[in-house]
């Protein structure tokens, strides 16, 4: 039995790690009751939480695999734990007699020099120690950073300027440098605080089903136990390894654009329109026509166009979310059914997304869900011909709508964006595509990994910031590939555009080159296209897309044997280089550079105006630069040149695919 007792408390021992320690004058339970204040506006949230009460429970009883906690001895037991497992699993589940619990705090103790990753996708701080990361779905912000111009004029017109900790996809799940995870199994707000030298605190804002520890002797097992308790990605389908995906939302002409982006050398796997919907003008910029079928005003003859493009080996692909606008088809045919979520009269619950006003469909109802799967994406889509979309916008359930399953919608609310995921799976298996035809989403939650194929990060600033540009989705797809994510990529050249803030060429080129060494690359036109810089404006911007496509495809065989490795061991194509240098304590908290699988060391240009760079190479290996075939001896910084087109890239002297890397330097 892990709970070791004492003459005042106990400890709670897995694997020799000490995960929980209680005395009656440190305890590590806390309980009491909160009012919070939710106030959401287009994704974005102001969160305020008045605490009533907060109690810490010193006295514990230890019997058996119980611990019954009151406040002091002769106090009535306020909350319950058992705990369970084995030598290396271990989980906690509470029960409490007493209903007006809302909030739990809980203390894991932690170690000087420890560090912590996870929290789902983190774009600001892969290493989470030393701050708070409060953990509920919704629009990560613009800027993201409340001392620049950007994020203050966010904030002032659209309440949406956000901070590092927001996020599309929270997940209270933390690894620990001590080589253990902690998961809570909840879908309620929670927090973790990691600001404590000698202790983390969990919050939960609900008694939680469960609260799991996991430990492994590597961190590379410690990820593959990820996945396997959060479910394991299908593969990523052959039809991407042909190239990028070009994301074009300029009606029909953007099949003659991808003409001419072919014609200038670009390996391609895919065309991505986005507004094969249609389109609606708002402020914000274009908006795509809420309402999920091909618009054949927009794009004349598409379906035999997608059969076209597939002969050739370029596949088709959409947009859907969750939402069905008023002014469309598709949604009197669901208020009818009754598949919306309802207001508290029991009417469709109408949501203004920004100038136009949508019902969401409510995935509680399981009629609801599968009339989605099956009219909308099941017909409308994969029926048609689309062979991947993206699907948006799984963090805005409401929280004031009242759902078919009866549970609140606050606590539905981070629970929405893995139910939208198996919506969209359940679609694609129903057509025999899963592995074949591909979407992918930004927001996301515990399960999500069992059910979406591909994740994206999100909206970034079309910059070079470091709290939204380029270097976020960096920590987001390393944070989010330790809990069994494979599979991340990111919009090429960014996203959001506001304030006069357009893309640059520079900025393109260096997304460009990063997108090369992900499993995934693909362009997007952005919020504003026709005030923004695209791949096709600029010759030389082009050329240098063209190329890094080249780069990307020459590199298939390896990342074929990343996938058959995440199909296996659940292991992320993109790395922290801890994953594979453990023993080296200086990689721990390095942020915007990866390992992309066990053999190459990337690390993306993400300042303007350099022409070098410098990176550190983890210490146990010889490393060659791909561009130079100079060898370095790892475990120091190495500064080399950074031209356009030849990104810092270096391999692992010895690897099996050395000769592939090194046919780097002739395309």
């Amino acid at each position: 039995m892990p709970i070791q007792t004492t003459s005042n408390g106990f400890d709670l021992v897995l694997d020799g790690k000490l995960l929980l320690r209680h005395r009656s004058d440190a305890p590590c339970l806390f309980v009491g009751q909160g009012d919070a204040r939710m106030d959401m506006y287009r994704g974005n949230f102001d969160i305020e939480d008045y605490v009533i009460e907060r109690t810490p429970l010193a006295h514990a009883v230890v019997s058996g695999s119980d611990i019954a906690f009151s406040a002091a001895p002769g106090q009535p037991v306020r909350l319950g734990l058992r705990v369970s497992g084995g030598d290396s699993d271990l989980a906690i589940a509470f029960r409490t007699e007493d209903a007006s619990l809302n909030r739990i705090w809980l203390r894991v103790p932690a170690e000087q020099g420890e560090h912590v990753w996870g929290g789902g996708e983190q774009m600001s701080y892969f290493d989470m120690r030393g701050r708070r990361f409060p953990l509920w779905t919704s629009e990560p912000g613009v800027g993201r950073d409340k001392t620049t111009e950007i994020t203050f004029k966010s904030d002032v017109t659209g309440k949406s300027g956000g901070d590092y900790w927001n996020t599309n996809y929270p997940q209270p799940t933390y690894l620990s440098s001590r080589r253990y995870a902690l998961h809570v199994e909840t879908t309620a707000y929670s927090a973790f605080d990691f600001r404590k030298d000698d202790f983390h605190e969990v919050e939960i804002w609900a008694v939680p089903e469960r609260i799991e520890f996991t430990s492994r002797p590597t961190f590379v097992a410690l990820v593959e136990a990820m996945s396997e308790r959060f479910g394991r990605q299908p593969p990523l389908p052959d039809w991407v390894y042909g190239g990028a995906i070009i994301g074009l939302k300029d009606g029909a002409n953007s099949l003659d654009r991808l003409e001419a982006i072919i014609a200038a050398g670009t390996k391609v796997s895919g065309l991505w329109c986005e507004d094969w919907v249609g389109l609606r003008h708002t402020s914000f910029g274009a908006r795509l026509f809420w309402d999920w079928k091909a618009n054949d005003d927009r794009y004349p003859g598409l379906r035999q166009r997608i059969a076209e493009l597939e002969d050739r080996g370029i596949r088709f692909l959409g947009y859907v979310n969750p939402y069905l606008a008023v002014d469309g088809s598709l949604f009197p045919e669901a208020e009818a059914a009754g598949y919306f979520a309802t207001d508290e009269n029991g009417n469709t619950a109408l949501v203004d997304f920004g100038e136009f006003d949508c019902g969401v469909v409510d995935f509680t109802n399981p009629d609801a869900a599968a009339w989605f799967a099956e009219r909308v994406i099941g017909q409308n889509m994969l029926d048609f011909g689309l062979s991947g979309w993206m699907a948006d916008f799984g963090e805005y359930l409401p929280i004031d709508v009242k759902l078919a399953n009866g549970v609140d919608a606050k606590l539905m609310h981070n629970a929405w964006p893995t139910l939208w995921a198996e919506v969209n799976a359940r679609a694609v298996e129903s057509r025999g595509k899963t592995g074949e035809a591909m979407f992918f989403m930004r927001a996301g939650f515990t399960g999500v990994q069992k059910h979406c194929p591909l994740l994206w990060g999100g909206d970034q600033s079309v910059d070079f910031t470091r709290h939204d540009g380029l270097v976020t989705v960096i920590s987001g797809a390393l944070s989010s590939g330790l809990l069994g994510n494979a599979y991340h990529h990111s919009d090429i050249g960014g996203y959001t555009s506001l304030f006069g803030n357009v893309r640059t060429a520079e900025l393109i080129m260096r997304w460009a080159e990063m997108g090369a060494f992900t499993p995934v690359m693909r362009t997007h036109e952005g919020n504003r296209p026709r005030d923004n810089l695209q791949i096709d404006h600029d010759p030389q911007v082009l050329a240098h897309f063209a190329r890094m496509t080249r780069v990307y495809v020459h590199l298939v065989p390896y990342l074929k044997s990343l996938v058959a490795e995440a199909s296996a061991q659940g292991l992320p194509v993109q790395r922290p280089l801890f994953l594979h240098f453990e023993h080296d304590a200086r990689t721990y908290a390095i942020q915007d550079a990866y390992l992309y699988g066990p053999d190459l060391l990337v690390a993306p240009v993400w300042h303007a105006g350099k022409s070098e760079w410098t990176t550190y190479l983890p210490e146990g290996a010889d490393w060659i630069h791909a561009w130079s075939s100079e060898t370095f001896v790892g475990g120091r910084e190495v500064t080399v040149p950074a031209p356009f087109g030849q990104p810092p890239v270096f391999y692992r002297a010895g690897s099996e695919f050395s000769e592939l890397f090194a046919g780097l330097r002739h395309l």
